[in-house]
């Protein structure tokens, strides 16, 4: 009885995901032209968070007319610096929302529209919604034009579809909603063996041992070495994979990870798709500590126990491979793009007669997810870990180091404390606090820093109050605090004076030293005027709203950092 309703159980969870499941008919392209190129899919590693969707090319330029891909209505709009930039949310009649990231600007009606509430609000930035009888589209209608604002590397729409209840990301290649051409098979690149011990609930690895892969053919991976790969009793596997598509340079990230032993399935890692409270939890289906140091896609071959189930169709004891001293096993991995073609590694296995052990050091603090644990560095230093920020239990050595140099305009005020090691990654953000003795005059400027593996050091945020300087971070590894003294600069890229009558902007550059523009405030003959802001082009571009008079104007531009540090820029222009 229980197997009959285990079976229907499952029989009634595999029809609810194949309802779930986009109609591809139901859509058109995005975007007018003809190249359909991608040049990042679904689902891909990126720091701290899923890919959500897929970037389509643009052939280099701004200005391709996009599409509404269904009927529907637009039920938001978002003007930003970071993240899609300039946006727009379609929700679709057939129960999904379509957005699209980085455009140049809206179609005229809705770009208007725009522009007017950002001057009532005197608001840069503007999170705008809709109810469905204010802007009704047509499949087909245009909606805006692609660009490159926000967190923009270069033009590109970024484009995804979302189930509208559940606002679950859906993956556009594999479903066939997006159907770039591609016959090339995922490259696996290198593969990783890492032992692991336990201590008091705590796993402990050893250092990864790694192991170069050639390939003999199209989609047919072996070692470069002939002999089987020695592994302990008790230990997990990584395979580093990066994928291509046909006509692009560009490297991708793979759809399924799969591995087997002995023939027997023990591991599946998929990407369907995801809910926004999941994206951070690509740094648990990675190794991170690799991930952070490789191009490639770092996919550990086991499941952390902070990374959530829905990644995993297939796992066995979390993916650990047990093999005693002298068996021979035959491990064989298999990656798997969007499109549906393979690729497979094959290589024997042999276990050793000494097995990694775990030493135990009464230095090391065990800490553990679902605790709410304080961990300090003397009186003076200290991090809160709440439960729920950790992936798994592990140990820390919290330290106090020497005093790291700064940089120009950059004090630094204490000695580096490190908690964490910079290769953990955190789910939820820690509360961290340092004291520090700190002059008067620097204090509304100080904040913590954290030291990149250059050792650089970075902005990381946090006020200073009572002594000590407070931050909510997901930062890990070196944190130091450092008041910032220098002001932002301003570069009008226009003379004094000019003649702008047939220009339709009005340009600044703009840059800081360290703790990056926060704030931006433009004023033309007095009157507030919005301004959008391109973090990768260090640009500030106002976009004029009437036609020119050949008038003497005055413009004055107010830009803050990160720690309040300003500058101010006065000068005229003819339009």
């Amino acid at each position: 009885m229980r197997r009959i309703l285990t079976l229907l159980l499952l029989a009634a969870a595999c029809a609810d995901a194949r309802a779930q499941r986009l109609d591809p008919d139901d859509y058109v392209y995005p975007i007018r032209q003809e190249s359909r190129l991608c040049s990042a899919n679904f689902g891909e590693l990126r720091p701290g968070h899923f890919h959500a969707g897929v970037d389509i090319k643009t052939d280099g330029v701004e200005g391709k007319p996009l599409v509404a891909v269904a009927d529907g209505y637009v039920s938001r709009l978002s003007v930003a610096a970071g993240g899609y930039g300039r946006a727009i949310y379609l929700t679709l009649r057939n129960g999904t929302t379509a957005v699209y990231g980085h455009l140049q600007r809206f179609r005229d009606d809705i770009e208007e529209h725009v522009r007017k509430e950002r001057l009532a609000r005197r608001a840069n930035g503007v999170n705008l919604w809709f109810e469905p009888g204010v802007w009704p589209v047509k499949q087909g209608d245009v909606i805006g034009y692609s660009g490159n604002s926000g967190s923009s590397g270069g033009p590109h729409l970024h484009f995804e579809i979302r189930d509208t209840p559940t606002q679950r990301l859906h993956n556009l290649v594999r479903e066939g909603v997006i159907r770039p051409e591609d016959n090339l098979p995922p490259r696996i690149m290198r593969v990783h063996y890492v032992e692991i011990d336990t201590l008091d609930g705590v796993p402990v690895r050893s250092a990864p041992e790694s192991y170069a892969v050639v390939r003999e053919s199209e989609g047919h991976y072996r070692l470069t070495r002939n002999e089987p790969v020695e592994v302990g009793r008790k230990g997990y596997f990584i395979a580093e994979v990066t994928d291509r598509r046909n006509g692009v340079y560009n490297t991708f990230g793979v759809w399924r990870v799969t591995a087997s032993i002995d023939g027997r399935p023990y591991f599946e890692y998929r990407m369907d798709g995801f809910t926004h409270d999941l994206s951070r939890c690509c740094d648990a289906v990675s190794c991170y500590p690799l991930q952070i140091a490789s191009r490639n896609e770092a996919i550990r071959l086991a499941q952390l126990a902070g990374s959530p189930d829905t990644f995993y169709p297939v796992m066995e004891e979390r993916g650990l491979v047990r093999t005693e001293a002298g068996e021979k096993r035959l491990l064989r991995i298999e990656a798997e793009d969007d499109s549906g073609n393979r690729s497979s590694l094959e290589f024997p296995i042999a276990g050793r007669a000494e097995s990694f052990r775990a030493v135990p050091d009464p230095t090391a603090t065990a800490l553990f997810p679902g605790e709410n644990t304080v961990v300090g560095v003397g009186p003076e230093a200290r991090i809160r870990i709440q439960p729920g920020s950790l992936y798994e239990p592990l140990f820390v050595r919290p330290e106090r180091l020497d005093m790291p140099q700064g940089s120009p305009g950059v004090v630094v005020l204490s000695p580096a404390y490190r908690f964490l090691e910079a290769t953990t990654p955190l789910r939820e953000p820690v509360l961290v606090t340092i004291r520090a003795q700190v002059p008067r005059q620097l204090r509304l400027r100080t904040v913590l820093a954290g030291r990149s593996r250059k050792g650089g050091l970075y902005h990381v945020g946090g006020t200073y109050s009572n002594g000590a300087v407070t931050a909510v971070t997901r930062t890990t590894g070196d944190l130091v605090v450092v008041a910032d003294t220098l002001a932002p600069t301003i570069r009008p890229l226009f003379t004094e004076g000019e003649d702008l009558t047939k220009t339709a902007t009005l340009r600044f550059h703009v840059g800081d030293n360290f703790s990056g523009i926060t704030t931006w405030t433009l004023r033309i003959d007095g009157e507030w005027v919005p301004c959008d802001r391109f973090p990768m082009k260090g640009t500030l571009v106002h976009t004029f709203g009437t036609p020119a008079t050949r008038r003497r104007h005055t413009a004055e531009l107010t830009v803050r950092d990160g720690c309040g540090n300003a500058a101010h820029y006065k000068g005229s222009f003819i339009r």
